[in-house]
């Protein structure tokens, strides 16, 4: 499928594994230049040669903590230094699976939000 991508720069948070990873992938393979982003340099690593080996495009593999603000602000700078730009965004970071039942939308508040995880 051509989406019409080839040339542009994304950035994609959770792109170490799973759904942030196969997003990474179509978009390489579409002709975009991509930085993922995650915890885990090496997991990064790993998975920024085999895209890039597997598309021809360049993928970059960038350290964040989505939960500071600082972090997020280096990953856009680091995005952007190392792509020239930045085009597409998608945040498919997400704290691990069957860490707890999701609560009701209604028993949100911000404390919950915004709580870390020791399990990380």
């Amino acid at each position: 499928m051509d989406l019409k991508l080839s040339g542009k720069r994304a950035l994609v948070t959770g792109g170490s594994k799973g759904i942030g990873r196969a997003i990474a992938r179509q978009l390489a393979l579409e002709g975009v230049d991509v930085v993922i982003a995650a915890r885990n340099q090496a997991e990064l690593d790993a998975a920024a040669a085999e895209l890039a080996r597997e598309s021809g495009r360049k993928v970059v593999g960038l350290t964040v903590d989505t939960q500071l603000d600082a972090s997020v602000k280096a990953l856009v700078a680091g995005t952007v230094a190392a792509l020239g730009g930045l085009d597409i965004l998608v945040n498919a970071a997400a704290r691990p699976a069957s860490q707890a039942a999701p609560p009701k939308l209604a028993e949100i508040t911000d404390a919950l939000f915004w709580t870390t995880s020791t399990s990380r």
